[in-house]
């Protein structure tokens, strides 16, 4: 079956490329300013509702379907057929954000930016929040389901990670939150990129969205075999 049978589906559709924008949107309009401010927060949350929505049709849909099962069948490990799944989710939602990256480039203009630390921001980010995605499908059955479950973690990230409020103006039990979500260090990278700051300024952001993608992706491969076996 074409991939593109899964890409166009309307929950990703809606979910994964419109509704980050026109949820920044309004907010911008309700709150107009620099909005300047607000493109770290878009581009972080194209890459978590692309990469995490295109995961809950992907690997819930073969699941259910059956086509998930028949794949290990061939010559390949469990582990390797859930990383071909998280970089699927990866490459959608980079596709998304570079499409979206590019509007605000031409709307906004270019600034000083780091486009080395801008790309390793981009891949990071989106590795977090697929293998997060991937997490999440695997403990559901239907793409509702999954769905709805992505919604319980993406919507407190979207308000404590500091798409719209800065981090450190949350009191002090929102603030220790916000610093155990992924979508708190990919804006922040993202705004040390786009700033042109530097890369030491990062490396925390960095290093946590590392750890994040190999902690989830060990549970989802952990809990696909359970679900399979």
């Amino acid at each position: 079956m074409s991939n593109w049978y899964y890409y166009f589906k309307p929950p990703n559709v809606s979910w994964g490329i419109l509704f980050p924008f026109a949820f920044v949107l309004a907010f911008a309009l309700r709150n107009p300013g620099d909005v300047h401010l607000l493109v770290p927060g878009l581009l972080a949350l194209t890459l978590l509702f692309g990469t995490t929505s295109m995961e809950a049709i992907v690997i819930t849909f073969e699941r259910r379907i059956g086509s998930l099962e028949r794949l290990l069948l061939a010559p390949i490990r469990l582990p390797a057929l859930l990383a071909s799944k998280v970089l699927g989710g990866m490459i959608f939602g980079l596709v998304v954000t570079a499409a979206v990256l590019a509007i605000v480039l031409a709307t906004l203009g270019v600034g000083q930016v780091n486009w080395a630390l801008l790309a390793l921001a981009f891949l990071l980010s989106a590795a977090a929040f697929s293998t997060l995605g991937a997490f999440v499908s695997v403990m559901v059955k239907e793409v509702f389901e999954a769905q709805t479950l992505a919604n319980v973690f993406r919507f407190p990230m979207m308000f404590l990670g500091g798409v719209f409020v800065p981090v450190d103006s949350l009191p002090m039990g929102l603030r220790a939150v916000a610093r155990l979500l992924p979508l708190t260090y990919s804006v922040e990278v993202l705004r040390v990129a786009l700033s042109h700051g530097p890369w030491g300024q990062a490396m925390p952001g960095l290093a946590f969205l590392t750890f994040f993608t190999g902690v989830l992706f060990v549970w989802a491969a952990h809990t696909l075999a359970q679900r399979l076996g």
